[in-house]
């Protein structure tokens, strides 16, 4: 399995190109429009979306597709691939846990690339321990009043709609979240930009007695949690597979850049010590990979112990393509650090998957916790 060959994977590769070829310029650190709807005019959105909703996956949400379009896109462009993972991590916990009117009203235009969606979890204190989350949800006539801050949320402050995780409980922990559905231009709501290492679209929120209607909330009252954790074990996988992209990139342009550059007279390839290096890199970029697909279609299959699988398959594969890049810029010397090169910008956006979706360190307790389950 050196690279994929299914379907999603060679059509998100050759869309990406088409998409991206209608200029996909846009402020530092600023939700990308022209390129979100370049991204679902060319239908490559719609592979993500079953068709029931105006998408063309015949099989449903499927985790192997998601990783299959994730990699693909992290080869073409990560901006792209950003845009894609940012779209439907918001998106699904509408598609998963909505009413039928919820369903209808939104996903169609986030389908089609023209409405952008957020997933709003992370809080000042409450990054790793969501259970810590303090946006209180209190009750108001027929709804509820939000009020409280998020923090490094994906797409804000730009997005059109929000999925927003909410305390209705307090003294719950995790049993007293509750997921809503919040407009972007709803009164009381304000955000602002965060500038990172690498220049993704990213802000924090402000909730200033924020009303949501009871129509807007999203799956059961206090069962918040249980749906971001459900969309979160569909997507780790898929997180793997966008850094196995970045890697897969990295390591065709040690491979090239080691055949073309002489030093002592011969290709550097010809040294052990590079071409060995190499072979590594591969060997564990494709362990990756294969822990990856082997998490996401047990994921589709519904086996047991998925969030062990997917936190595996993140931390493996993120770990591992931190690894592989900065080999590769090794490989290449002082010329991989000069701004604009390829392992330069590389070597920037491979380092945020180790923190997002759970860090590294969460990974390996959440497979901790479950192989001593029942001692």
């Amino acid at each position: 399995m050196t690279e994929p060959t299914a379907e999603p994977f060679l059509k998100s590769r050759s869309l990406a190109r088409r998409a991206l070829a209608e200029g996909h310029t846009a402020e530092p650190g600023r939700v990308n429009r022209r390129l979100l709807g370049a991204l679902g005019r060319h239908g490559l959105l719609s592979l993500l979306f079953p068709e029931a909703v105006g998408g063309t996956a015949t099989e449903g949400v499927r985790a192997r597709d998601l990783c299959l379009v994730r990699e693909a896109l992290a080869q073409e462009s990560t901006e792209a691939e950003n845009a894609v993972a940012i779209q439907t991590l918001g998106s699904y916990p509408i598609l998963l846990a909505g009413t039928a009117e919820q369903v209808s009203r939104w996903i169609p235009p986030l389908a089609a690339g023209e409405t952008v969606a957020a997933f709003a979890l992370t809080e000042p204190n409450a990054g790793s321990d969501p259970g810590a989350l303090e946006l209180l949800a209190e009750r108001d006539q027929d709804g509820y009043r939000l009020t409280g801050v998020k923090v490094f949320i994906s797409n804000a402050p730009d997005a059109d709609v929000y999925t927003m995780f909410a305390r209705t409980t307090a003294g719950a922990g995790t049993r007293g979240i509750t997921a809503f559905i919040v407009p972007g231009d709803a009164e009381g709501l304000r955000g602002s930009p965060l500038r990172l290492l690498s220049s993704h679209p990213i802000g924090r929120l402000e909730l200033d007695g924020v009303f949501v209607p009871g129509a807007q909330v999203l799956g059961e009252v206090d069962q918040g949690f249980r749906l971001a954790m459900r969309v979160l074990d569909l997507f780790r996988p898929s997180v793997g597979a966008s850094v196995v992209g970045m890697a897969q990139a990295a390591l065709d342009a040690a491979v090239r850049h080691a055949s073309a550059r002489k030093a002592f007279g011969r290709p550097i390839r010809e040294f052990q010590a590079v071409s060995h290096l190499l072979a590594e890199m591969a060997t564990r970029l494709e362990a990756a990979r294969l822990l990856v697909y082997s998490a996401a279609e047990a994921f589709d299959a519904g086996a047991d112990r998925v969030g062990r699988r997917s936190a595996m398959a993140k931390l493996f594969a993120t770990e591992t393509a931190q690894a592989v890049v900065d080999a590769a810029v090794q490989v290449h010397g002082a010329a991989a650090l000069e701004q604009g090169h390829l392992l330069e910008h590389l070597y920037r956006e491979v380092r945020a998957p180790r923190i997002y979706e759970g860090t590294s360190e969460i990974q390996r307790e959440i497979i901790a916790r479950d192989l001593f389950k029942g001692h």
